[in-house]
């Protein structure tokens, strides 16, 4: 098979290195990919927003299967526009990616179809809001509805800062048009963990847990930010608790997507709050987690195109995942000064002996190859990706990477995977 993976981070280097393993992948393309990519995959200069370009592409190249990374293009259509052309995809239309693309339309589904999840409210007005939050008190979550990278949501400790965080998004327009619509909800507390599930429309097939680390400094202290690192499995998820998520939350948001008539195709993530053995909904995204895709990719034994191929064609009742028993864990290595305002261009050097590593694989998220020099281009850089007999061993052969590559204008968290470890101890 020819197949295109769509997007440019540690996702889609996590993919395109599954996805070059298999024997059905005859060729493999990349738009845009990054320098890792660049080592598994052909890489093409079309971003992952340009739905016409790349069903040009996909169509040019006799394009047997495209795998959309990112969350962007499934909302901009770009799944029913290759459908339209007969390319079989592997994502959501756009009336199902809007579990993701309006969190307002998330909320409101869980309500219809008694998907457990916080109290909430929706609003389009400031004043309405504000009142909301005075009603309600702290702590208190304030949510753009639409799209915003990861970082839309302001966990507030009082009303004032709930206020502010109002004030930023809907008056100030932090997050552009995303914050034209705001959730406001109930704090939860409890233990926050990654599920995951490949969906075909009306089957769901349970992936591996995993649980990230979203805040941008030790201790789970400062800003929220895409994801610091992540590790698999998540002890927290235990076999019955899985079983509980699935019959609870997933398969009652897929049937509850087929009765809205927009069925839901390929990855479901959903992002849980467990307390007390009982989970609640978060928010679903509608691709896989960033960097939690890449502890899933390093487990998997199975197929991945084969797994893929599957949810794109209806067929997933056909297969059977494999996983290794090992555990995986990965650390991200983001530019000083990310989740804010960041330099571009920085060398990093030494990447070569960091792979070398025992059970290492380091995934590309934002750097380009200029001349033979790889480059620091986004916020978030690296995934120093580690397998291990546990989580404790793939954190020390994670770290030991991290300390072998030579970055100065870099930095990461140096605590991934303590709850894990502190559960075992």
């Amino acid at each position: 098979m020819k197949i295109l993976v769509v997007g440019g981070g540690g996702r889609e280097h996590s993919l395109s290195w599954a996805i070059a393993k298999s024997p059905k992948c005859e060729k493999l393309f990349c738009a845009p990919g990054n320098a890792g990519i660049a080592e598994v995959a052909e890489c093409v200069a079309i971003s992952g927003e340009d739905v016409a370009g790349l069903v040009a592409f996909a169509k040019d190249k006799a394009i047997d299967l495209v795998i959309v990374g990112p969350e962007a293009p499934l909302v901009l259509g770009l799944v029913d526009a290759l459908e339209t052309e007969g390319i079989k995809a592997f994502g959501p239309s756009a009336a199902a990616a809007e579990l993701e693309g309006s969190k307002a339309f998330m909320k409101d589904l869980f309500a219809k179809y008694n998907i457990p999840t916080a109290a909430y409210g929706r609003f389009t007005d400031y004043e309405e809001a504000v009142a909301y939050v005075r009603d309600q008190g702290a702590p208190i979550v304030v949510k753009a509805s639409g799209l915003a990278a990861g970082k839309g949501v302001i966990l507030a400790q009082t009303e004032d800062e709930a206020i502010n965080a109002l004030d930023q998004m809907m008056n100030n327009k932090s997050f552009g048009d995303a914050g034209d619509e705001v959730v406001v909800e109930k704090f939860l507390e409890g233990e926050e963990v990654s599920f995951f599930a490949l969906v075909d429309g009306e089957t769901a097939l349970p992936l591996i847990s995993a649980q990230d680390h979203k805040a941008a400094y030790d201790g789970d202290k400062g800003p929220n930010t895409g994801g610091m690192g992540a590790y698999s499995p998540a002890p927290v998820v235990t076999p019955e608790l899985a079983q509980e998520i699935m019959d609870t939350i997933i398969q009652p948001t897929i049937d509850g997507m087929v009765a809205e008539g927009c069925p839901y195709k390929g990855v479901l993530f959903a992002g849980l709050m467990i307390k007390d053995g009982k989970p609640k909904t978060l928010e679903f995204n509608v691709r896989f987690g960033d960097p939690e895709c890449q502890v899933l990719m390093a487990r998997l034994q199975s197929d991945l195109v084969e797994a893929l191929e599957a949810a794109a064609t209806g067929t997933l009742s056909e297969i059977e995942l494999t996983w290794r028993e090992e555990a995986a864990l990965v650390v991200v290595m983001a530019a000083k000064g990310y989740p804010g305002a960041y330099e571009k261009g920085s060398e990093i050097k030494n990447l070569d002996h960091a792979n070398a590593l025992e059970g290492v694989t380091v995934f590309h998220a934002g750097t380009k190859d200029e001349d033979g020099k790889i480059l620091a281009v986004g916020g978030r850089v690296l995934g120093v990706t580690a397998l291990g007999s546990d989580v404790e061993q793939a954190q020390s052969r994670a770290y030991k990477a991290v300390d072998a590559i030579d970055w100065d204008e870099g930095f990461c968290r140096r605590d991934i995977g303590w709850r894990a470890i502190t559960r075992n101890e």
